[in-house]
């Protein structure tokens, strides 16, 4: 009688192709003639975006051409919310894999237009000229007049009743020429902004871009706490690009500087004092009441009256 083996080898199916590997993922492959996105490894195998922000860039790439791709969209698509579908949005424009730029019709009429790149880096200008019948608009990088928040501090509403968003500082020049005095101090509060809403987290370029306008704050008196509160307070629930927003925030906000401090009141010259400070009581020569006044000598009603008795003797 044969020996029974339970443990036994299982053969292998002979759908799946063998390897000689023991663990970890075996590819089951099947030809697709038609209804697939090609994807390129630099991003499904990005080590510095999330997993989050590497889903949605898929999903928009697997997306036909015109298909709305804002944050309210996308949210009620997927289940992870507007919070985290935005910082996912963010993180594919600082690693240039997306691209939101405000572009004008003919009619003058401002829309969004979103540029998704199979290979990042490269600028959205070499994708073609815009679809007939609208116009490009400078992008809102640019210090353009049409990029520049109104000179009232109103925010213009865009088409989906959200503000537009403010234009971004130019690039400061390099070198040591735009270290200043409070470099430092503006770098380190640009960079902890996301401590207390990670939607205000910066690239290393736009914290670098942002240190001059938050040192002029420093330069005109304010402290880090008035210039934190003042980028923090009160911040819209939908914050597509934070660069901008606080660009706009260390613009219209900007404090005049402090005026100098003013001399106490113990300083005060003698003078002033003494004409503060009430008259000495005086005894009348003629009644002896006394009366109030800067020297002795008769009072009011005395040098109205005739005189007495004792002035002449007084006067020989």
């Amino acid at each position: 009688m044969a020996e029974k083996k339970p443990s036994a080898v299982a053969r292998p199916d002979q759908g799946v192709r063998r390897t000689a590997t023991h663990s970890g993922v075996t590819h089951v492959r099947a030809y697709q003639p038609d209804n697939y996105t090609i994807v390129g490894n630099h991003l499904l195998q990005h080590r510095e975006l999330s997993l989050t922000a590497i889903g949605l860039a898929t999903h928009i790439l697997s997306l036909p051409e015109g298909s709305p791709v804002d944050i309210r969209t996308l949210a009620e698509h997927f289940a992870e919310g507007r919070d985290r579908i935005a910082f996912a949005l963010r993180e594919l424009e600082a690693h240039g894999y997306l691209e939101r730029v405000r572009e004008r019709t003919e009619t003058g009429r401002l829309f969004t237009r979103t540029y998704a790149h199979h290979v990042p880096g490269r600028a959205s200008g070499t994708a073609g000229p815009p679809a007939s019948g609208r116009v490009a608009a400078p992008r809102v990088r640019d210090l353009g007049p049409a990029a520049r928040p109104p000179a009232d501090g109103r925010e213009t509403p865009q088409e989906d009743g959200r503000p537009e968003a403010p234009a971004a500082p130019p690039d400061p020049p390099e070198g040591d020429a735009r270290r200043g005095r409070h470099h430092e101090r503006a770098v380190t509060l640009l960079a902890g902004l996301r401590r207390t809403d990670e939607r205000l987290t910066l690239s290393h370029r736009d914290v670098h871009r942002l240190a001059p306008a938050v040192t002029a704050w420093f330069d005109g008196g304010a402290t880090a706490a008035a210039v934190h509160r003042a980028l923090t307070t009160g911040l819209p629930p939908d914050i597509q690009n934070p660069a901008r927003l606080l660009a706009y925030r260390l613009q219209e906000r900007l404090p005049p500087p402090l005026p100098p401090r003013s001399a106490p009141a113990s300083s005060a010259a003698p003078d002033d004092a003494a004409a503060r400070r009430p008259l000495p009581f005086q005894t009348c020569d003629g009644c002896e009441r006394a009366f109030r006044a800067a020297h002795p000598g008769r009072c009011r009603d005395c040098r109205s009256g005739p005189p007495t008795a004792a002035e002449p003797l007084r006067a020989a």
